[in-house]
């Protein structure tokens, strides 16, 4: 069971229907204590994370997600709020991806579209080719600390994070439930790794 954040600005529908495509079940989580009964976390996004960090405080899911050991994969502003803060709203983020979210270099803004998508093999990216095409809606991403972690990224006015990985932590910039075949095969290899996770504990 895959737990989906609702912290009020996610594409709740479309992740849910995604996962259900690739064969996995899912659940909406609006609270830390629902936490319990799942093996993953997707913590989806649109807007700003300003709104987003402030639902997650309010319930206390901010605190859980901080001391969270399983997979998690964060989508758009998810992805976001992994890190230190964020120039858009200057304020703390959720802390567990070292690094600062900052205005990307490309205008117009925001960057509405399909961007080609370099990653260095990840197994997130398995069976995937690099240069696929990915969709993008945004005016900020993530600025990691430590190169080590990026295994993706594209170009919109200049080159920015498109994907990074830190353990059991992934984040991708772009939306994969709205990404076509590519995007179900990158959710798809998600849950390959959840289901690896599972087998292991």
């Amino acid at each position: 069971m895959i737990g989906v954040i609702d912290h009020g600005a996610g594409n709740l529908v479309s992740i849910t229907n995604a996962l259900t495509t690739v064969g996995e079940d899912s659940t909406l989580v609006s609270s830390s204590q629902e936490l319990a009964d799942v093996d993953a976390i997707v913590l989806p996004g649109v807007g700003a994370t300003g709104p987003a960090m402030a639902r997650l405080q309010e319930t206390g899911l901010d605190m859980a997600l901080r001391s969270w050991s399983g997979p998690l994969l964060g989508i758009c502003v998810g992805f976001q709020l992994l890190f230190d803060r964020s120039d858009e709203d200057h304020r703390p983020c959720l802390g567990v991806m070292q690094g600062n979210v900052s205005e990307i270099a490309g205008r117009p803004l925001p960057h509405t579209g399909w961007n080609d998508v370099d990653h260095t093999g990840d197994p997130l990216f398995s069976g995937i080719p690099s240069g696929e095409t990915f969709y993008f809606v945004h005016s900020f991403a993530p600025v990691p600390r430590d190169d080590e972690i990026v295994i993706a990224t594209t170009h919109h006015g200049d080159t920015f994070v498109a994907a990074a990985r830190d353990r059991n932590r992934i984040g991708v910039q772009f939306h994969p439930e709205r990404s076509g075949a590519s995007g179900t095969r990158l959710l798809a290899n998600f849950v390959s790794m959840v289901r690896t996770s599972r087998r292991v504990a």
